[in-house]
């Protein structure tokens, strides 16, 4: 008893957005203290892992055959489950900041996942956070966690409409007494309207865009509706005819056109949500409105075109980003939310 009261003092209480784009890591007492893109670089010849976070994603694209540079996360779940445990040891390393007595005073860990998750899906996430040096392990659904970190009254008998868009998946909830009662996940989100630029690029210039610069045309120049001032970007890549490198300058009104098919599916799906929701939850999000949280929430007029097409109240979380990573940190205050709202618990030994 007297070393497990000893080894409490040195034990930390983590809580991680286990993204796929970015991980975000909270710890108690410290807040959050990574904050760094879902990508590991790995030498082939020799199995070791060679950069992971953003020193990993500055390597896309520019590496030698040998090295490859992965996400080991797509659509929010693990699809590589050694490189995803490799990348959870890294984080959880810095947290400890090689602390000696990590090896004895594993933390406990609570990771925000897809809504539509299986429970092999959920057995991966808890196995690689196990194995990455987790003594305990809860999982919580991201659109929950969300809306506890934007201090959303979920506890309450009122319905709460929460929109998580972060890379890999957008997650639509309406939650109510502590529960979700009803939920859509849908595999279009941030990365997907990254690839929606690389495919416009290619169809209507020719040009091969690269992930990083898809990526960096939609943070600087992408709108979901019409902009009152114009914006332009120099759009570089590889030219598909002459095979040599070639600038074009691509303005809002084009990156809008090629990300609305899929924003307008995300509308449509928060749509289809409200349809199948009872009547006294719809009439409180009637009054109430919606949140939007996660990366896709910072899309310039995203929560306009929302508003237009459900002519309902719509806000943006304050600090979206970290809505699911701050909602897991107030969770290891809330022992009692926490064991009522997980979906999978590996208990500590």
């Amino acid at each position: 008893m007297w070393l497990d009261n000893v080894l409490s003092k040195f034990r930390k209480e983590i809580g991680i957005d286990l993204g796929t784009a970015n991980t975000l890591v909270y710890v108690k007492g410290r807040g959050i203290i990574i904050n760094e893109p879902s990508v590991v670089s790995v030498n082939t010849r020799t199995e070791q892992i060679l950069a992971v976070g953003r020193e990993a994603k500055d390597m896309l694209g520019k590496t030698p055959a040998h090295i490859i540079t992965t996400r080991p996360l797509t659509g929010g779940i693990i699809s590589d489950f050694e490189v995803a445990e490799k990348m959870l040891h890294h984080f959880i390393d810095q947290v400890y900041e090689q602390n000696t007595l990590n090896f004895i005073s594993r933390p406990r860990v609570i990771v925000g996942a897809p809504v539509d998750i299986t429970e092999v899906e959920r057995r991966a996430i808890g196995d690689a956070v196990t194995h990455a040096g987790a003594r305990e392990v809860w999982i919580v659904e991201e659109p929950m966690s969300a809306a506890i970190g934007a201090r959303l009254p979920i506890r309450e008998p009122i319905g709460n409409l929460i929109v998580e868009m972060g890379g890999g998946t957008c997650e639509i909830a309406i939650i109510s007494l502590s529960g979700i009662a009803v939920r859509k996940s849908i595999k279009i989100a941030g990365d997907e309207l990254n690839r929606n630029i690389i495919q416009y690029a290619r169809e209507m210039f020719n040009l091969l865009l690269g992930e990083r610069q898809a990526e960096e045309i939609k943070i600087k120049v992408g709108s979901a509706v019409e902009l009152s001032t114009p914006i332009e970007f120099p759009m570089r890549g590889r030219d598909l005819v002459t095979g040599l490198p070639r600038e074009v300058m691509i303005n809002d009104s084009q990156v809008r056109e090629a990300m609305i098919k899929s924003l307008r599916v995300i509308v449509s799906s928060i749509k289809d949500i409200l349809e199948i929701t009872p009547p006294e939850l719809v009439a409180d999000i009637h009054e109430r409105g919606l949140v939007i949280s996660g990366g896709g929430a910072l899309l310039r007029g995203f929560d306009e075109l929302i508003n237009r097409a459900l002519t309902i109240p719509v806000r943006i979380a304050d600090d979206p980003l970290t809505s699911v990573v701050r909602g897991t940190g107030l969770l290891l205050d809330e022992p009692e939310l926490l064991s009522e709202i997980a979906i999978y618990h590996s208990p500590g030994s």
